[in-house]
Protein backbone atom coordinates (compact mmCIF):
# COMPACT_ATOMS: atom_id res chain seq x y z
CA UNK A 1 0.00 0.00 0.00
CA UNK A 2 1.51 3.11 -0.76
CA UNK A 3 1.86 5.86 1.90
CA UNK A 4 0.22 9.18 1.56
CA UNK A 5 2.70 11.75 1.72
CA UNK A 6 1.89 14.51 3.84
CA UNK A 7 4.22 16.62 2.06
CA UNK A 8 1.98 16.17 -1.45
CA UNK A 9 -0.32 18.97 -0.28
CA UNK A 10 2.35 21.85 0.56
CA UNK A 11 2.68 24.85 -1.00
CA UNK A 12 -0.25 24.07 -3.55
CA UNK A 13 -2.18 27.25 -3.87
CA UNK A 14 -5.26 28.10 -4.63
CA UNK A 15 -5.69 30.45 -8.04
CA UNK A 16 -8.14 33.53 -7.63
CA UNK A 17 -10.83 33.57 -9.13
CA UNK A 18 -10.95 35.23 -12.68
CA UNK A 19 -13.19 38.14 -11.26
CA UNK A 20 -11.01 38.65 -8.43
CA UNK A 21 -7.87 39.29 -11.00
CA UNK A 22 -9.68 41.58 -13.71
CA UNK A 23 -10.82 43.84 -10.02
CA UNK A 24 -7.58 44.11 -9.19
CA UNK A 25 -6.59 45.56 -12.85
CA UNK A 26 -9.90 47.76 -12.85
CA UNK A 27 -8.51 49.08 -9.30
CA UNK A 28 -4.99 49.53 -10.85
CA UNK A 29 -6.02 51.00 -14.01
CA UNK A 30 -8.53 53.48 -11.40
CA UNK A 31 -5.29 54.09 -9.83
CA UNK A 32 -2.91 54.71 -13.02
CA UNK A 33 -5.59 56.87 -14.26
CA UNK A 34 -5.80 58.78 -11.56
CA UNK A 35 -9.89 58.44 -12.24
CA UNK A 36 -11.33 60.06 -9.14
CA UNK A 37 -14.17 59.81 -6.55
CA UNK A 38 -17.22 60.48 -8.42
CA UNK A 39 -15.74 60.26 -12.05
CA UNK A 40 -17.07 57.94 -14.83
CA UNK A 41 -14.98 55.13 -15.83
CA UNK A 42 -14.96 53.94 -19.47
CA UNK A 43 -17.59 52.11 -20.94
CA UNK A 44 -18.00 48.20 -20.46
CA UNK A 45 -16.89 47.59 -24.56
CA UNK A 46 -13.72 50.20 -23.91
CA UNK A 47 -12.86 48.27 -20.33
CA UNK A 48 -13.30 45.08 -22.21
CA UNK A 49 -11.16 45.93 -24.52
CA UNK A 50 -8.30 47.90 -22.45
CA UNK A 51 -7.76 45.25 -20.16
CA UNK A 52 -8.44 42.15 -22.95
CA UNK A 53 -11.09 40.34 -20.98
CA UNK A 54 -14.89 38.95 -22.41
CA UNK A 55 -17.65 41.40 -21.31
CA UNK A 56 -18.91 38.67 -19.28
CA UNK A 57 -15.57 38.62 -17.13
CA UNK A 58 -15.51 42.23 -16.86
CA UNK A 59 -19.24 42.51 -15.70
CA UNK A 60 -18.39 40.14 -12.86
CA UNK A 61 -15.50 41.98 -11.63
CA UNK A 62 -17.24 45.69 -11.65
CA UNK A 63 -20.58 43.73 -9.76
CA UNK A 64 -17.81 42.19 -7.55
CA UNK A 65 -16.31 45.93 -6.93
CA UNK A 66 -19.71 47.49 -6.66
CA UNK A 67 -20.73 45.07 -3.53
CA UNK A 68 -17.00 45.97 -2.16
CA UNK A 69 -17.82 49.95 -2.58
CA UNK A 70 -15.34 50.54 -4.85
CA UNK A 71 -17.45 51.65 -7.80
CA UNK A 72 -21.52 52.67 -7.97
CA UNK A 73 -23.02 51.30 -11.29
CA UNK A 74 -25.18 54.48 -12.26
CA UNK A 75 -28.27 52.40 -14.43
CA UNK A 76 -28.13 54.37 -17.77
CA UNK A 77 -25.42 56.44 -16.77
CA UNK A 78 -22.39 54.39 -16.11
CA UNK A 79 -19.92 53.13 -13.73
CA UNK A 80 -18.39 55.65 -11.24
CA UNK A 81 -15.89 55.38 -8.91
CA UNK A 82 -17.21 55.59 -5.27
CA UNK A 83 -16.89 58.03 -3.11
CA UNK A 84 -16.58 55.42 -0.28
CA UNK A 85 -13.27 56.21 1.83
CA UNK A 86 -10.60 54.16 0.53
CA UNK A 87 -10.26 52.28 3.75
CA UNK A 88 -13.38 51.09 3.40
CA UNK A 89 -13.51 49.88 -0.06
CA UNK A 90 -12.78 46.06 0.15
CA UNK A 91 -13.38 43.56 -2.68
CA UNK A 92 -15.46 40.75 -1.40
CA UNK A 93 -14.42 36.96 -2.02
CA UNK A 94 -18.22 36.02 -3.38
CA UNK A 95 -17.97 32.03 -4.80
CA UNK A 96 -17.54 31.34 -8.48
CA UNK A 97 -18.66 33.99 -10.82
CA UNK A 98 -22.45 33.84 -12.40
CA UNK A 99 -21.35 33.23 -15.35
CA UNK A 100 -18.58 29.87 -14.45
CA UNK A 101 -22.00 28.86 -12.63
CA UNK A 102 -24.07 29.61 -15.66
CA UNK A 103 -21.88 27.73 -17.91
CA UNK A 104 -21.64 24.18 -15.55
CA UNK A 105 -25.83 24.26 -15.14
CA UNK A 106 -25.78 24.33 -18.86
CA UNK A 107 -23.26 21.35 -19.09
CA UNK A 108 -24.99 19.52 -16.34
CA UNK A 109 -29.04 20.54 -16.38
CA UNK A 110 -29.06 19.85 -20.27
CA UNK A 111 -28.45 16.60 -19.80
CA UNK A 112 -30.80 16.27 -16.69
CA UNK A 113 -34.07 17.34 -18.32
CA UNK A 114 -33.17 14.95 -21.38
CA UNK A 115 -33.24 12.27 -18.32
CA UNK A 116 -35.91 13.24 -17.06
CA UNK A 117 -37.77 13.08 -20.30
CA UNK A 118 -36.90 9.64 -20.57
CA UNK A 119 -37.78 8.52 -17.29
CA UNK A 120 -40.28 10.77 -15.55
CA UNK A 121 -43.27 9.74 -14.21
CA UNK A 122 -46.39 10.98 -14.34
CA UNK A 123 -46.93 12.63 -10.96
CA UNK A 124 -42.99 13.34 -10.97
CA UNK A 125 -44.18 15.87 -14.25
CA UNK A 126 -46.83 17.19 -12.10
CA UNK A 127 -44.55 18.73 -9.82
CA UNK A 128 -42.72 19.97 -12.74
CA UNK A 129 -46.28 22.14 -13.58
CA UNK A 130 -46.99 22.88 -10.05
CA UNK A 131 -43.53 24.92 -10.15
CA UNK A 132 -44.21 26.38 -13.70
CA UNK A 133 -47.51 27.44 -12.43
CA UNK A 134 -46.25 29.14 -9.20
CA UNK A 135 -43.63 30.89 -11.38
CA UNK A 136 -46.62 32.49 -13.32
CA UNK A 137 -48.67 33.48 -10.07
CA UNK A 138 -45.81 35.31 -8.37
CA UNK A 139 -43.99 36.38 -11.84
CA UNK A 140 -43.71 40.30 -10.28
CA UNK A 141 -42.53 38.86 -6.91
CA UNK A 142 -38.52 38.38 -7.18
CA UNK A 143 -38.46 36.39 -3.83
CA UNK A 144 -41.54 34.10 -4.47
CA UNK A 145 -40.23 33.97 -8.20
CA UNK A 146 -36.96 32.96 -7.43
CA UNK A 147 -38.02 30.47 -4.78
CA UNK A 148 -40.25 28.87 -7.75
CA UNK A 149 -37.77 28.87 -10.28
CA UNK A 150 -35.60 26.94 -8.21
CA UNK A 151 -38.00 24.33 -7.87
CA UNK A 152 -38.63 24.02 -11.22
CA UNK A 153 -34.71 22.70 -12.05
CA UNK A 154 -34.76 21.08 -8.53
CA UNK A 155 -38.63 18.84 -9.70
CA UNK A 156 -36.65 17.96 -13.23
CA UNK A 157 -33.46 16.53 -11.29
CA UNK A 158 -35.96 14.93 -8.98
CA UNK A 159 -37.67 13.23 -12.20
CA UNK A 160 -34.62 11.40 -12.68
CA UNK A 161 -34.41 9.34 -10.01
CA UNK A 162 -31.13 10.01 -9.47
CA UNK A 163 -30.61 11.04 -6.15
CA UNK A 164 -26.48 12.31 -7.19
CA UNK A 165 -28.00 14.21 -9.86
CA UNK A 166 -30.53 15.93 -7.12
CA UNK A 167 -27.87 16.74 -5.20
CA UNK A 168 -25.91 18.19 -7.58
CA UNK A 169 -28.21 20.38 -9.18
CA UNK A 170 -28.88 21.84 -5.53
CA UNK A 171 -25.47 22.10 -5.26
CA UNK A 172 -24.98 24.66 -8.34
CA UNK A 173 -28.18 26.68 -7.60
CA UNK A 174 -26.83 27.06 -3.95
CA UNK A 175 -23.50 28.76 -5.65
CA UNK A 176 -26.20 31.85 -6.60
CA UNK A 177 -24.79 33.80 -4.22
CA UNK A 178 -24.19 37.75 -3.70
CA UNK A 179 -22.65 38.27 -7.18
CA UNK A 180 -25.67 36.40 -9.01
CA UNK A 181 -28.45 38.82 -6.74
CA UNK A 182 -26.90 41.99 -7.64
CA UNK A 183 -26.04 40.91 -11.27
CA UNK A 184 -29.81 39.96 -11.48
CA UNK A 185 -31.04 43.05 -9.89
CA UNK A 186 -29.40 45.12 -12.42
CA UNK A 187 -30.59 43.14 -15.56
CA UNK A 188 -33.83 41.62 -14.19
CA UNK A 189 -36.70 42.70 -16.23
CA UNK A 190 -40.41 41.95 -17.08
CA UNK A 191 -39.12 40.95 -20.59
CA UNK A 192 -36.70 38.38 -19.08
CA UNK A 193 -38.76 37.15 -16.41
CA UNK A 194 -41.53 36.33 -18.98
CA UNK A 195 -39.44 34.85 -21.69
CA UNK A 196 -37.84 32.54 -18.55
CA UNK A 197 -42.03 31.54 -18.06
CA UNK A 198 -42.05 30.49 -22.33
CA UNK A 199 -38.38 28.72 -21.78
CA UNK A 200 -40.00 26.80 -18.88
CA UNK A 201 -42.90 25.70 -20.24
CA UNK A 202 -41.16 24.76 -23.37
CA UNK A 203 -39.04 22.23 -21.22
CA UNK A 204 -41.76 20.97 -19.55
CA UNK A 205 -43.67 20.06 -22.58
CA UNK A 206 -40.56 18.37 -23.93
CA UNK A 207 -40.41 16.88 -20.61
CA UNK A 208 -44.03 15.34 -20.85
CA UNK A 209 -43.82 14.38 -24.07
CA UNK A 210 -40.89 12.09 -23.19
CA UNK A 211 -38.65 13.68 -25.77
CA UNK A 212 -34.91 13.94 -24.57
CA UNK A 213 -33.39 15.65 -27.48
CA UNK A 214 -36.22 18.19 -27.12
CA UNK A 215 -36.10 18.52 -23.69
CA UNK A 216 -32.15 19.03 -23.97
CA UNK A 217 -32.25 21.29 -26.70
CA UNK A 218 -34.74 23.72 -24.52
CA UNK A 219 -32.80 23.38 -21.18
CA UNK A 220 -29.33 24.41 -23.39
CA UNK A 221 -31.16 27.14 -25.26
CA UNK A 222 -32.85 28.35 -21.65
CA UNK A 223 -29.53 29.00 -19.82
CA UNK A 224 -27.62 30.22 -23.04
CA UNK A 225 -30.29 32.91 -23.57
CA UNK A 226 -29.83 33.96 -19.81
CA UNK A 227 -26.24 33.66 -20.20
CA UNK A 228 -26.53 36.30 -23.24
CA UNK A 229 -29.06 38.99 -21.19
CA UNK A 230 -26.78 39.45 -18.10
CA UNK A 231 -23.18 39.66 -20.44
CA UNK A 232 -24.55 42.02 -22.86
CA UNK A 233 -27.03 43.72 -20.39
Amino acid sequence: MMKKNSSQNEGLTHEPRLYRVVADRIQALIAEENIAAGERLPSERDLATKLSVSRASLREALIALELGGVIEVRGGSGVYVSELPEAQANVPEAGPGPFEVLSARRLIEAEVAAIAARVATDSAVDEILKAVLEMEKHHANYSSNENADRNFHLAIARATGNSALVGTVEYLWNQRGRLWHKLKEHFQTEDLRQETLTDHRNILEAIASHDPAAARKAMRAHLERVTRTFSRG
